[in-house]
């Protein structure tokens, strides 16, 4: 085989030239020694691979596949050698051919890299060179390896002479190292043995033969390879003497037992070692039953004797086996690993007679086991798999439970030693340490062996439980107690133990005395507690646990003594755990509520202890804790359980009333003021270091306290509450500085981000506060450089190909970012009275800053300047245009890009210019990338309605013969094949349901109850036959029942007040250019709805002028520097204009429908402009400008999400997208066009999200005005569709990447609120009362 194109150049840099050989002709002996030597130095490099073998074949084998499996293959001299003499001898051959295959190459006849390797292969082994080279090769190492044959021989002479020599002369100590299991077998010359030799040496070895006999036999035993012995007739009896022997009091002897138990061990696979294991494991075990032995706990144990150092090393190779043998037992019989574990367990299970005197005192095995592994590891990874796992612990439930009953007994001696101690010191930290021997490194003392034994325990315990089938081992019935213990006492034993444990004894492990402190043991375990989900809902997730977790917590509270031993340490560990187990689902749920949710309200859950100690902690009140070093430590420790809650929806409704967002922005205004304060350093060295480590301190804290503000933006009402805080310019500049430096490097804290810039771009403030902080310039930079740059750190070793997708996959994180940021309150601060640049030059080193540059260089491109400037013109334009389809899907934000970039203009013009060339008449368009995606934009900007009410152009072409069937136009209105047909109105049929609903509509007197059996009869005819209601029926009863509302002075929320309609000649000049945009586009639907007449134009404006004035009267001014917060309303009144197209045109019953309307609840979160600068809402709520429809109903929103459907809640989440956002930013035109961002067809499995969002808006809006909400969503088969954009779609659960761009654009089919009317009153019962309660609250300072 020839080396690869580079392998010489490789070779080189590893200087691996190699002796240069001569040629065979000129062979030499010393040529022969220098091989000799070279191929001894590999066979000793590759030796344990080889005798590792279980037959010649295998090592064959090995030696075949050397240079697949050994990385230092080349750098052995024997390889260059042989690499060196191929290339002098074959080398000019290769030359010669290559020469002839590249000139034959530059005239076509051979072609491509492969067909010239294989071409001079061929022709390198078919040359004279190379059969004359193969030759000579074979004959030259034939001598060499019959050389190395006879010098083995020789060797192996030389040594059975030393060793007659060794045994005349009665040598102790032949083997320079004592351990038994530390010396390698291939430092021993191999004999091969028949099984007359075998047989022989089993007789040699019988106890009853001289000793000089069984030492000679037991040499020649070590010299021979131990599959051969393993595997021979006479292993059974080898064996049983083995076992004797191991007894000898001879040390030599048996020792040497000891060397070839290790070699066999390491050099025999599973089924012959096991032999060897249980052998040993019962001399062990015969061994500590015996009389002879007599070592006591309370005596403690030198590990200078020499007994017990005989015994340890014993110990010791079990328990190196132990660790080795589960990587290999899981490829034999389960009977072998069986055999093993018994033999183990049956060896460590041993205790003497209860009537034995020295029983309590009793030195057991799994003393010296924890002696050897004091962490278990042995344990752990019996229990690592399943396969042997299952065996460990049906055994130990059948035969050998006492190994648990002992671990569990030797925890609680060990607490209760501990709980003692502190008791009987009666203050923290002064425990008195256990005395230690004088001879640290040789001996233990009693309290020694039983503190490592305990940690033995603890770790065999802490793997035990994480395994159901350990769970289940559990309860245990101890001797001395009455009761049994349980899993729950094991881990609030556990907790305990935390509290109470001193430092250990000073053992010789006292150099990592950190790693074996019950404290930090204690907390390992729990730890994988809480990661292992399963086994925490079945241990951790109980009240008891938890009452022990907090149990230092509300002795604090309640300003009680508390005798731990290190308190600080003790509330961080203790908030380490609550933080981990408030991470999770259950955990979090059991925080909150308690294992018993209905006795929830006898006492206060563990959220509450933890706020309200959290708050006592920030306002340092609590005096036990005064002075301690690191209380910034501990606080934050707390203030991050407590964030775990209150970044969800039900966790910050549990804490609100706690006001713990004001006590940590209070803590932060000081640590702000504190480091403002921070003197200069001087010139003193001392001082300078205690001031930076201060300042730096400082800095730590308050950045902690930044971080706590900003997570509570997380949820709706959350970024409310972080408004009040007057810290949200600082939280986001603290977040932008975090992300710059890349601090969160874990996709989780990266969903967590995103998440919270999502929320944060549906309020103003918090809008802007995202652009002062150079977040979005920052964004809008990395986007540029994607799109018109790439990475700059990409090498380039071929040219990039060409994106097939519209959206290249690199940009599309930074498209969804764009997506998620630009809600409409967002646009309007961002984009409001600011005119697009449109620069008579754009630089190729002009790079965007801004949103407005984002529009002015990839979606309005008006000139020849700015398509010169981009190197990927139609990439780049295409992403523009893809983001003014997402954004114009928002009404609100299509009117404002209409109104004052005149958007739809830009693109016919474009869509003009856009043809061919021709000398007669008119061009034909051209159809590309653009003018597709121009297409589908145009016609969803000027079309609103449903997928009923208009048919969007694909953007993909025609297999067939059309291409492109769809028709391009370069100017409105758009052709007619885009507008569907409205169905004819079936004929009227009488329903007996309907008709006792008329009869109560028409009835003057209305008796008591009337609302509710309205309601009752509505839904049942919505159930049965909800096409029977026609558009005159539901205007009739929408007015019947507000009307009946506003006369009841309990269900007015708001005042009335009075007013006069104003001139009925108002005319459309008089409203704002959006108002007049927004009145074209109702009209047009509404005719096209066949809703409205001619005249209907000038009834609109005048509804809309006169809202406008009724609602001045209750406004209130207010100075803000927020465009949202000005004079007028920003965006469109979509209400009131779909209140309009209800009443079929008419003003006067649509104006007073609205003042009545006014006055009820539900006003407040249907109709937005109802509360803009409202006098009924306090003045801090109107200057953040969040509307209630966010902090209230949407958070619920949330919350009623991850409730019903948490799966779909954390898809949300990984996706960037909220719930929040897609059930209010798009609110305001939910009553005119479906928001086309449901999934298609062929995404049908997602479809219970949208229809579970729009039940939970249902449900939220039945608390106040049930029957008028499902009127309002029932309004004929367009308004159903219409009100489905109340939940708009942009889930991609599995990959948003690569899902939401079509789910973002897509429509949602077949959506009907009356298949879904039961499950809303399902909803309603449950969470009508919370709803209806937090609604009411709007007015309140404190939300």
């Amino acid at each position: 085989m020839f080396p690869g194109p580079g392998e010489t150049q490789r070779r080189r840099r590893r200087g691996c030239q190699g002796p240069r050989p001569p040629k065979m002709s000129h062979f030499t002996s010393e040529d022969e020694a220098l091989l000799q030597s070279m191929l001894r130095q590999l066979l000793q490099s590759v030796k344990e691979k080889i005798t590792g073998a279980p037959s010649v074949e295998c090592a064959e084998e090995i030696l075949l596949h050397l240079e697949e499996t050994d990385e230092n293959f080349h750098n052995y001299e024997f390889v260059k050698y042989l690499r060196q003499y191929i290339k002098n001898t074959v080398g000019p051959v290769i030359e010669e051919e290559t020469e002839k295959c590249t000139s034959a190459q530059s005239q076509g006849e051979i072609s491509g890299y492969d067909t010239l390797v294989q071409h001079l292969t061929k022709k390198a082994r078919e040359s004279k060179e190379y059969r004359e080279m193969i030759h000579a090769l074979k004959n030259v190492m034939m001598v060499v390896v019959e050389s190395l044959i006879n010098k083995f021989e020789e060797d192996r002479m030389h040594d059975k002479e030393l060793a007659n020599k060794a045994k005349k002369e009665h040598q102790s100590g032949y083997y320079t190292d004592n351990c038994s299991d530390s010396d390698s077998s291939f430092n021993q010359s191999y004999a091969f043995m028949s099984q007359e030799q075998l047989q022989l040496l089993a007789e040699k070895l019988d106890p009853s033969q001289p000793k000089e006999v069984r030492q000679e036999a037991l040499q020649t035993l070590c010299l021979a390879p131990a599959s051969d012995i393993l595997s021979s007739e006479s292993w059974p009896s080898l064996s049983k003497h083995l076992t004797i022997s191991l007894a000898d009091p001879d040390a030599t002897f048996s020792e040497k037992i000891l060397r070839f138990y290790a070699k066999t061990f390491s050099s025999s696979p599973f089924n012959m070692t096991r032999e060897v294991y249980t052998s040993l494991a019962t001399h062990l075990e015969l061994y500590f039953l015996s009389g002879e032995y007599s070592l006591h706990i309370s005596a403690g144990l030198d590990v200078s004797n020499a007994d017990v150092n005989r015994l340890l090393k014993k110990v010791r190779l079990l328990n190196e086996y132990q660790k080795e043998a589960p990587s290999s037992w899981i490829r034999h019989p389960e009977k072998y690993m069986e055999e093993v574990v018994e033999s183990t367990l049956s060896l460590l299970s041993i205790k003497r007679k209860p009537n034995h005197p020295a029983s309590p005192d009793f030195l057991s095995p799994m003393h010296f086991l924890a002696l050897l592994d004091i962490k278990a590891v042995w344990f752990k990874k019996w229990t690592h798999a399943y396969y042997s796992r299952k065996v460990v612990f049906r055994l130990l439930e059948r035969k050998y439970k006492s190994l648990i009953n002992a671990a569990v007994q030797q925890c609680l001696d060990y607490f209760e030693f501990c709980k003692a101690a502190v008791n009987k010191n009666s203050k923290v930290g002064d425990f008195s340490q256990q005395p230690c021997s004088d001879m640290q490194n040789f001996s233990y003392t009693g309290p020694e062996l039983q503190y490592i034994y305990f940690v033995h325990s603890l770790c065999l315990l802490g793997r035990l439980l994480i395994y159901k089938e350990g769970q289940n081992l559990f309860p245990v019935q101890l001797k001395n107690k009455k009761a049994t213990v349980s899993i729950t006492d094991v881990l609030v034993l556990f907790v305990q133990l935390i509290y109470y444990s001193p430092s250990y004894p000073k053992t010789a492990l006292a150099a990592h005395t950190e790693n074996y402190s019950p404290e930090s043991l204690v907390m390992e375990i729990l730890q994988v507690f809480c990661d292992q989900t399963g086994c925490a809902a079945e241990c951790l997730y109980t009240d008891t646990v938890i009452d022990a977790l907090l149990h230092p917590v509300q002795s604090l509270l309640n300003g009680t003594e508390v005798y731990i031993n290190c308190l600080e340490t003790t509330l961080l560990d203790v908030a380490d755990i609550l933080a981990r187990i408030a991470a999770s689902e259950d955990g979090l749920s059991l925080l909150l509520y308690g294992e018993n949710e209905k006795n929830a309200k006898d006492s206060p859950t563990a959220a509450h202890v933890l706020v309200q100690f959290t708050k006592k902690l920030l306002h340092d009140d609590i005096s036990l804790l005064s002075g301690f070093e690191f209380m910034p430590v501990v606080k934050g420790a707390f203030i991050v359980v407590c964030r775990q809650m209150y970044r969800t929806c039900e966790g910050l409704q549990m804490l609100i009333p706690y006001g713990l967002h004001e006590s940590i922005a209070e803590a932060w205004r000081k640590t702000s003021l504190l480091s403002e304060r921070v003197p200069t350093p001087v010139t003193d060295a001392d001082s300078t270091s205690s001031i930076s480590q201060e300042s730096k301190s400082s800095l730590l804290w308050e950045e902690t306290l930044l971080d706590a503000l900003l997570n509570f933006s997380t949820t709706p009402k959350g970024l409310f509450l972080l408004h009040s805080t007057d810290a949200m310019n600082d939280c986001v500049n603290f977040m932008f500085n975090s992300l710059s430096k890349k601090i969160q490097t874990n996709e989780y804290e990266d969903f967590g981000n995103r998440i919270i810039i999502t929320q944060m771009a549906t309020t103003p403030m918090a809008a802007v506060a995202l652009q002062n902080s150079g977040f979005i310039k920052t964004l809008v930079t990395e986007l540029w450089a994607l799109l018109e740059c790439g990475k700059d750190d990409l090498r380039i070793t071929q040219p990039k190909s060409t994106p097939v997708d519209p959206i290249d996959q690199s940009c599309q994180k930074s498209f969804l970012f764009l997506v998620n940021l630009l809600t409409y309150p967002a646009v309007f601060e961002l984009l409001n009275k600011r005119d697009i640049p449109n620069k008579p030059m754009y630089s190729f080193r002009e790079v965007p800053t801004d949103i407005i540059d984002i529009i002015d260089r990839l979606i309005i491109l008006n000139s020849e300047a700015k398509i010169h400037s981009l190197f990927n013109y139609e990439q780049s334009h295409i992403f523009g245009l893809r983001l003014l389809n997402v954004l114009c899907c928002e009404l609100n934000t299509l009117l404002l890009l209409e109104t004052q970039y005149k958007v739809s203009q830009v693109l016919l013009t474009a869509q003009e210019e856009n043809v061919t060339e021709t000398s007669e008449g008119p061009g034909v368009f051209i159809i590309d990338g653009l003018s597709v995606e121009r297409n589908h934009v145009l016609v969803r900007i000027n079309l609103i309605g449903g997928p009923q009410e208009r048919t969007l152009p694909l953007r993909e072409l025609d297999k067939g013969s059309g291409l492109y069937p769809w028709p391009m136009f370069s100017s409105f209105p758009v052709p007619k094949c885009y507008l569907a047909e409205i169905p004819r109105k079936a004929e009227f049929r009488q329903d007996k349901d309907l008709d006792k609903l008329l009869k109560l509509l028409k009835s003057p007197e209305k008796p008591a109850g009337w609302a509710e059996i309205c309601r009752k009869h509505f839904c049942k005819v919505m159930k049965t036959r909800p096409d029977s209601i026609s558009g005159p029926i539901l205007a009739e009863l929408i007015e019947k029942f507000v009307s009946h509302l506003s006369e009841s002075r309990t269900d007015c929320y708001f005042s009335m007040g009075s007013y006069k309609a104003m001139d009925a000649d108002v005319k459309k000049e008089n409203l704002s250019s959006v108002q007049q945009l927004g009145v074209e586009m109702t009209v047009r639907y509404g005719k096209y709805l066949n809703l409205l007449k001619e005249d209907a134009e000038n009834g609109l404006c005048f509804v809309l002028m006169n809202c406008e004035e009724f609602l001045k009267q209750q406004q209130r001014t207010v100075m803000s520097s927020l465009c949202c917060l000005q004079e007028h309303y920003a965006g469109y009144d979509w209400f009131a204009s779909s209140i309009f197209l209800i009443m079929s045109g008419d003003r006067e019953r649509t104006l007073t429908f609205l003042q009545q309307f006014s006055c009820l609840l539900i006003s407040a979160f249907l109709w937005l402009p109802r509360l803009h600068l409202s006098m009924h809402l306090p003045v801090t709520t109107v200057e953040y400008g969040i509307h209630p429809v966010y902090f209230c109903s949407a958070h619920h929103v949330e919350m009623l999400l991850k409730a019903e459907l948490p799966l779909v809640c954390s898809a949300f989440h990984m996706s960037g997208f909220t719930p929040s956002q897609t059930s209010t930013a798009r609110h305001p035109e939910a009553h005119r066009s479906p928001r086309s961002s449901g999934f298609s067809e062929k995404k049908k499995k997602y479809k219970d999200y949208f229809e579970f969002l729009f039940r939970c808006q249902s449900a939220l809006f039945q608390a106040c005005v049930d029957v008028l909400r499902r009127i309002l969503l029932s309004r004929d088969s367009q308004l159903i569709h219409q009100r489905c954009s109340l939940c708009p779609q942009r889930l991609a659960p599995e990959s948003f990447l690569q899902h939401m761009l079509p789910a973002v654009e897509e429509a949602l089919h077949g959506f009907r609120v009356s298949d879904y009317l039961d499950y809303m009153e399902s909803l309603e019962e449950i969470y009508r009362p919370m709803l209806l309660k937090d609604m009411r609250t709007i007015k309140a300072q404190n939300t």
